[in-house]
């Protein structure tokens, strides 16, 4: 055996005997922190159709075509973040966050596009501003299972 073949062999051996998480509980964190990266992306989403309708309404109207195209292009992400937070082991709080967005995204799609004698339009406003809510707090949420010391404070310590 050479030199090197060794000192690999040996190294799989002290990996294998001092590493106390399984490839399970690496794997299962690596998805938490996957969900957390498309629950960061799709806030920060958010953020920017709420900019672009700003921009649509009091600067330019051509903002107007990139607000529409946000939201058709990450509303599938909902639903990808509503069965990915029941394939790993979340809180029910989490899920629950996970879950009211696609039917705030359903909301929304509806009062834009019911024509009804109430006009339903009023509420897409509200509807987004509890959608904006929501997914901040899953964000911070999740950064908390995730970070758990880091988001303590320097008093509780």
């Amino acid at each position: 055996m050479t030199n090197q073949g060794f000192y690999l062999l040996f190294l799989d051996h002290i990996m294998t005997v001092n590493s106390g998480i399984d490839d399970t509980q690496i794997s299962g964190r690596w998805i938490q922190i996957s969900f957390f990266i498309a629950a960061v992306f799709f806030n920060l989403c958010l953020a920017a159709q709420v900019f672009t309708v700003g921009l649509a309404y009091f600067y330019n109207s051509d903002w107007w075509n990139l607000h529409i195209w946000l939201v058709r292009g990450y509303s599938g992400l909902s639903l990808i973040l509503l069965v990915w937070v029941f394939l790993m082991p979340f809180p029910p709080r989490v899920q629950s966050l996970t879950a009211s967005i696609p039917v705030l995204l359903g909301l929304q799609f509806l009062t834009i596009h019911l024509k009804t004698s109430f006009p339903l339009a009023v509420f897409h406003p509200l509807i987004g501003f509890s959608l904006f809510s929501i997914s901040t707090t899953l964000v911070h949420r999740i950064s908390h299972i995730l970070f758990p010391n880091h988001n303590k404070t320097k008093s509780e310590e």
